[in-house]
């Protein structure tokens, strides 16, 4: 699908996990892609998730997977408080299918719990579950436990990455960018599908003041229509992910 889309270097960053890398760099070289180990970690600000991506890791570096198991059994406890709110609601769902531990390092995440009262019949689609239930400020929204984001900067350094605060867009805290900036974040999401041009140009010129490299990517995850047209159309130019690409270099020490 990548490669019909016109995607030719693809990094696969999944929540809090690493699972699926190895088998995607095997696909991406079967179809002639060049391919970027990466991750995107929740870290958190004053009780609030900030995403923060991370490119070229190494993701058999040993203390960043315990780091990982760690922010995994983080997300296995909020869902389970999750769970418990909404039985507290009147609107039970079956705790097994959303705790399920996934096999081989995967991620556990409030998509689980969505799905979960759409099965139940609690709400239409996973929209209204987040929208009246799990999302932010909702009456079962459970707040993560987590690392600040500039510790997650570093471990990600430690791990021979290169760290990009997401969606900065979306997160909607710009004032947190130049400190993030002076304490070692490398580089900042200016292209994604929820940034419209202006957003886009808004984060170029940040990027830009404040010495930071770029990211970007269509954030799809691989739902039947959510961000499904930004797929292979939003990325990053290729001025860009040299620089990034400088920048992880410079890290490694190469």
């Amino acid at each position: 699908m990548a490669w019909r889309a016109g995607i030719r270097t693809l990094s696969v960053t999944d929540h809090d996990t690493v699972a699926s890398v190895a088998e995607v760099a095997r696909l991406a070289r079967d179809a002639g892609m060049a391919f970027v180990p990466g991750i995107e970690i929740t870290a958190v600000h004053d009780g609030r998730d900030v995403h923060m991506l991370g490119y070229f890791i190494d993701p058999d570096n040993s203390p960043f997977g315990e780091f990982l198991e760690r922010q995994r059994a983080d997300r296995m406890r909020r869902l389970g408080e999750m769970v418990d709110k909404l039985t507290e609601m009147g609107k039970p769902i079956n705790r097994e299918q959303v705790l399920a531990k996934k096999e081989g390092g995967g991620s556990l995440g409030r998509p689980m719990v969505a799905r979960a009262l759409v099965r139940a019949g609690h709400a239409v689609d996973m929209r209204q579950a987040f929208d009246e239930f799990i999302g932010e400020g909702k009456p079962a929204f459970v707040p993560r436990a987590g690392p600040a984001p500039a510790e997650v900067v570093g471990i990600i350094a430690r791990a021979g990455g290169v760290a990009s605060l997401a969606h900065p867009g979306l997160l909607k805290r710009d004032d947190l960018i130049p400190a993030m900036a002076a304490a070692g974040l490398p580089a900042l999401e200016a292209f994604h599908s929820d940034h419209d041009p202006e957003t886009t140009m808004r984060y170029l010129a940040l990027a830009e003041r404040l010495g930071l490299a770029v990211s970007g990517g269509s954030d799809y995850h691989g739902e039947p229509v959510r961000r499904k047209s930004a797929f292979g159309k939003v990325g990053l130019p290729l001025e860009h992910f040299e620089r990034l690409f400088a920048r992880a270099g410079k890290q490694k020490g190469s």
